[in-house]
């Protein structure tokens, strides 16, 4: 599993003209998944995730976690993240994971990081055309694989 999180101070995602997902100060999750990926994966990134020390204690140092500073997060798939650009000018996708491989992991990460977390987060839905909106605090992203756990 592959994600990117933003530190945001408000973040969005929007459906066919309908809002699905909001929060202000937190994190913008874009998870891709891959065939190799299991429970593991999932449990351990979402760990990292929630426990992250990425947003300023009041000396202003990056010293505190979402779960820490009771911050909210919304969780957006994203299959391009496993793109291959080594050949051509065109991404290969060939190891991001089919939906019926991807969906059972997609959920249950979202329910992995709402146990973490410990409250509920929000999610864009698996597959759609999704326009997100946020602004980044910092600007803070970090880029987390769950195969380079070292």
């Amino acid at each position: 599993m592959r994600a990117v999180l933003q530190r945001v101070t408000k973040a969005s995602v929007t459906i066919d003209s309908n809002k699905v997902a909001e929060i202000q100060d937190g994190l913008l999750v874009l998870l891709g998944v891959e065939n190799e990926d299991t429970q593991e994966d999932i449990i351990w990134l979402s760990k990292k995730i929630t426990s992250l020390r990425i947003f300023n204690d009041d000396d202003g140092v990056m010293n505190t976690s979402v779960k820490d500073k009771d911050g909210d997060i919304i969780v957006v798939s994203q299959f391009t993240l496993h793109a291959s650009t080594k050949k051509g000018n065109r991404p290969s996708y060939i190891k991001a994971a089919k939906p019926e491989i991807a969906i059972p992991l997609y959920q249950n990460f979202l329910k992995q990081i709402e146990s973490d977390l410990g409250k509920p987060i929000q999610s864009g839905k698996f597959g759609a055309d999704m326009k997100v909106d946020l602004r980044n605090d910092g600007p803070v992203t970090i880029i987390i694989d769950s195969k380079n756990k070292s």
